[in-house]
């Protein structure tokens, strides 16, 4: 299973295009109190299997975590329990900051 990877500049377009997304942050408590996008949805990932059952139906998921990797392994088990439309933010918040605001904390 291939999972799209969305570039940090691809979400800030679709931001701007006003498009219609969940932006899932599967950080730990601990990153999210450093940093986190705003609008961003806040589920640990080891609480994903217990509450992905929030994340609403018919919409885009766009999953991210520090560098890309929790959030790829994330979006694969989503994509397995039956979200047909998932992407991973490539290179996660740590690209974010780097690419597109540099005012998100980097750690």
């Amino acid at each position: 299973m291939t999972i799209p990877q969305l570039s940090p500049a691809e979400l800030r377009q679709w931001q701007a295009e006003g498009r219609e997304f969940v932006l899932l942050d599967v950080r730990t408590d601990e990153e999210t109190a450093l940093c986190a996008l705003p609008g961003s949805l806040h589920i640990p990932m080891n609480l994903i299997p217990l509450r992905h059952n929030e994340l609403p139906d018919g919409i885009p998921v766009v999953v991210y975590c520090h560098h890309g990797i929790r959030s790829l392994h994330t979006a694969m088990y989503l994509a397995d329990t039956g979200f047909d439309d998932v992407y991973n933010l490539q290179g996660g918040i740590d690209a974010w900051s780097l690419q597109i605001d540099a005012d998100v904390p980097r750690y």
